[in-house]
């Protein structure tokens, strides 16, 4: 692999050195240490097994379903797969910047769809109309990143269909599907739409960005059988996941119920608190989607690498709109608990009033 992803190489290490962090978008509390965080210390060791608490969650078999090192792993992985069929790769614009970096490390063209501002609507009429005869992939998050965008399953199901009739493998990136104030109707994994299941479709996830368990470095690819298996042939070449995580990983998934009420209370006051800050302040503009602790937003004077630069230099880290191919924007998220949040967006607003 010889493509740098550099929002990888900008954000390593700025989480941990900066005072107030409105960027990393995985909830977290201060009050889990590791190995075992404290809310898992006295959940119970289930008795089924990580790949079976994954398929009865996502209402697949068992088969379907292939542990991997973070959602990071599921996408390569799934990357890898997709590409026995085909050269290229047609991912959402603007996106996050390893979907589209990661397939391009392993020699694929890439194709992109706009997903235009400020809606960020998906329109599967884009997708058709940007598939080559040689699409193996067609790459979306959903909720969007950075926008924070949710579409339901009868929209993901649509566009499923418009990529099975070209031939190609839908890709979902749902690590931030399960992010809202309560469940979804309609068939769901944590809560969120799934696009599992439906045709020529691959799902990923992850127990970081909901979960906040992101030490675990537990993520997962469902999808179809033959997919499947060729995407785990791939997973062959790289060191698997930790006995360790695994049994942390079960744990977490068999006490779901009682871990997504804690992490939708977090989310529903964080939303709150940054769709506050957004309308309080004339100078900045963007959706705070229901339900979504993050958001990409624009400044009327800086564009995102500035706003970056002046939040660095006040010891706040915020993300450049530029590793979502957005330079005019900047995505601040709101994954710490809500004290150290409203902390960070006075500090934030003070900097922007002095800009």
């Amino acid at each position: 692999m010889d493509t740098t992803i550099e929002y990888l190489m900008w954000i390593s290490g700025r989480p941990a050195d900066t005072r107030h962090n409105l960027g990393s978008s995985a909830l977290s509390r201060k009050a889990d240490r590791w190995p075992v965080p404290d809310r898992l210390a006295d959940l119970p060791n289930p008795d089924r097994s990580l790949v079976g608490l994954l398929a009865n969650e996502y209402g697949v078999d068992r088969s379907n379903v292939l542990v991997a090192p973070g959602a990071t792993g599921a996408n390569v992985f799934a990357a890898t797969a997709a590409l026995a069929d085909g050269e290229r790769v047609l991912v959402e614009q603007p996106g996050y910047e390893p979907l589209h970096a990661t397939p391009a490390s392993l020699g694929a063209s890439i194709d992109r769809f706009n997903r235009p501002a400020p809606d960020y609507r998906l329109d599967p009429d884009r997708i058709a109309d940007s598939i080559e005869p040689d699409t193996a992939l067609v790459t979306i998050t959903n909720r969007h990143n950075p926008s924070g965008r949710r579409v339901g399953r009868d929209k993901l199901a649509t566009v499923a269909s418009v990529v099975a009739d070209h031939g190609a493998t839908l890709l979902v990136d749902e690590v931030y599907a399960p992010f809202g104030t309560a469940p979804t109707e309609g068939r769901t994994a944590f809560g969120g739409p799934t696009a599992a299941g439906l045709p020529n479709t691959v799902v990923t996830g992850s127990l970081t960005k909901f979960h906040g368990l992101g030490g675990l470095r537990i993520g997962w690819v469902i999808g179809p059988e033959t997919f499947v298996k060729r995407a785990r042939i791939a997973s062959s070449h790289v060191t698997g996941v930790a006995a360790p995580s695994r049994a942390l990983a079960r744990r977490a998934l068999a006490g779901h119920d009682e871990l997504a009420a804690d992490s939708r209370e977090l989310i529903a006051e964080n939303t709150a608190l940054l769709s506050r800050f957004v309308d309080s302040r004339d100078d900045l503009a963007g959706p705070v989607f229901d339900g979504c602790t993050y958001g990409a937003l624009t400044h009327d004077r800086m564009d995102g690498d500035a706003v970056s630069r002046a939040a660095e230099a006040a010891g706040i880290l915020v993300v450049p709109g530029r590793f979502f191919d957005a330079p005019g924007r900047f995505r601040i998220s709101l994954g710490m608990s809500p004290d150290d949040c409203e902390a960070a967006l006075d500090a934030f607003g003070a900097v922007l009033d002095g800009c």
